[in-house]
């Protein structure tokens, strides 16, 4: 009878030792998380991003600004990093996670090579993108409760054929950080220079957040110049909240050179309905766009009217942050987290007559050079076609322009992929909005038909970077 209880005992106990192996009760889920629409803690806890990108793969000395970015209110920073296609690679990931984890910063890391890929023709693709990150996984094991991972930056140009992969590609890059091991909560993007305005992102979230194992999949909106009406931003968000989506405004400015989009709506809507939102950015703009600088010269003492109206502005940084209860949950104040109660009443938007132009965010100045190699792709009697492929120095460009002389008297009668002006003999091509930022070592081309008469003799290329 002792051996009969003493089988049935160790039964027993070998049963529930295998359920507690086995069984992961729902409060024990691990780190970050969506649940109900909506960005938790593995407590529960809600979680509402309140912060800005940081430059970090151009300005690798600037560490400080973690701390200076914390100190103004924000409970996240949104790192800049480099798979190593146009920038980086970020092989210093280690200190960034130490740094987000010092400063008690919830840090979204986001590979920035993909950009406007489709469209920017040294652009990576979300598959790269991907690579880096697995081979990252050791670095970010761990670190679920305070990083989330952006698979990559405006993944997709204008170009609408290329962007219409969107779905599959985005699927593809989660399912491969999944099958990696990862269980963080990832962030993915919208196609078209991150603002969607074909709503291929918006019609097609559903199925990328289910096609997500792990269902841990939140959606990022960069609203420049194609939100700029209080009804195209609450349309947008709108939707995605009424169908029980997770969304957050990734990128936003308070100026835009392809419009003005209307800040104060973004933030007023975001804080009401519990939403997050990034904005662009810390300080070290370039291309054009310094106007979003937050700071000069990475000072915090020195912010501009764009960062006194994100920090210290009505529903921004200062008012509405807070910090991550994994953290010590120190205030400012909790914001309001209630979703909408009825579908929007807006109607839906339709995309802009014309799209918006690529944001350039570059790298420093200084140091930039650039090289131009020239080739006659094909020839006829009377005319030809002409190549030249430009090529970044040892730093990443922002732009560059070829000038050329030619010899024999041949002219340029049509281009592509840059814009070129003659006098006499003398031409010059800058690149266009898409295809100036290059990284280092980076290559680019533009094209041209020609005319010539007698000889075609190659001439001597310029290039100057910027």
């Amino acid at each position: 009878m002792k051996r009969k209880i003493a089988i049935v005992c160790a039964a027993a106990i070998a049963l529930l030792a295998s359920v507690l192996v086995f069984v992961k009760p729902a409060d024990a889920a691990v780190g970050l998380r969506v649940s109900g629409g909506r960005i938790v803690e593995a407590n529960g806890t809600n979680v509402v991003m309140r912060g800005v990108s940081h430059p970090h793969v151009w300005y690798t000395g600037q560490t400080s600004s973690f701390a200076n970015i914390k100190a103004l209110g924000a409970n996240t920073v949104r790192v800049v990093l480099g798979s190593g296609q146009r920038w980086g690679p970020s092989n210093d990931l280690s200190t960034v996670v130490n740094l987000c984890r010092t400063n008690r910063l919830l840090c979204v890391l986001e590979v920035h090579d993909t950009t406007g890929y489709g469209e920017e023709g040294a652009a990576a693709t979300l598959d790269q993108a991907a690579s880096y990150w697995i081979g990252q996984r050791s670095v970010l094991a761990g670190t679920e409760n305070f990083i989330v991972i952006n698979i990559g930056n405006e993944p997709f140009g204008n170009n609408a054929s290329v962007s219409a992969t969107w779905p599959t590609a985005t699927s593809n890059a989660v399912s491969r950080l999944r099958g990696a091991g990862f269980e963080h909560l990832i962030m993915v993007d919208a196609p078209m220079w991150g603002q969607d305005w074909q709503f291929i992102m918006r019609d097609n979230a559903q199925t990328v957040f289910n096609a997500d194992p792990q269902r841990n999949t939140v959606f990022s909106i960069h609203m420049y110049g194609v939100f700029d009406t209080a009804a195209e931003i609450q349309d947008y968000l709108g939707r995605f909240r009424t169908a029980g989506l997770p969304i957050v405004v990734g990128e936003f400015g308070h100026n835009h050179s392809d419009g003005n989009p209307d800040e104060d709506t973004i933030m007023s809507y975001t804080q009401t309905n519990g939403i997050g939102y990034i904005g662009w950015s810390w300080s070290g703009n370039g291309g054009g766009v310094e106007y979003l600088d937050m700071v000069t010269n990475f000072n915090p003492a020195q912010l501009t009217s764009w960062g006194q109206r994100i920090f210290n502005g009505a529903n921004g940084i200062r008012q509405t942050s807070r910090e991550l209860s994994w953290f010590g949950g120190n205030p400012t104040t909790s914001p309001t987290t209630r979703p909408p109660t009825t579908p929007p009443t807006t109607a839906p938007t339709t995309p802009p007559t014309t799209p918006p132009t690529s944001r350039p965010t570059t790298p420093p100045p200084g140091g930039r050079t650039c090289a131009a190699a020239y080739s006659v792709i094909g020839q006829w009697q009377g005319g030809f076609q002409g190549e030249v492929r430009v090529t970044a120095g040892s730093s990443a460009i922002s732009g560059w322009t070829v000038t050329w002389a030619f010899p024999s008297g041949q002219t340029v009668t049509q281009s592509w992929n840059a814009t070129i002006t003659s006098s006499g003999a003398n031409v010059t091509a800058r690149n266009v909005s898409y295809n100036g930022s290059l990284g280092a070592g980076a290559t680019t081309a533009f094209g041209f038909i020609g005319s010539w008469n007698g000889t075609n003799t190659n001439p001597t290329l310029t290039c100057a970077a910027t």
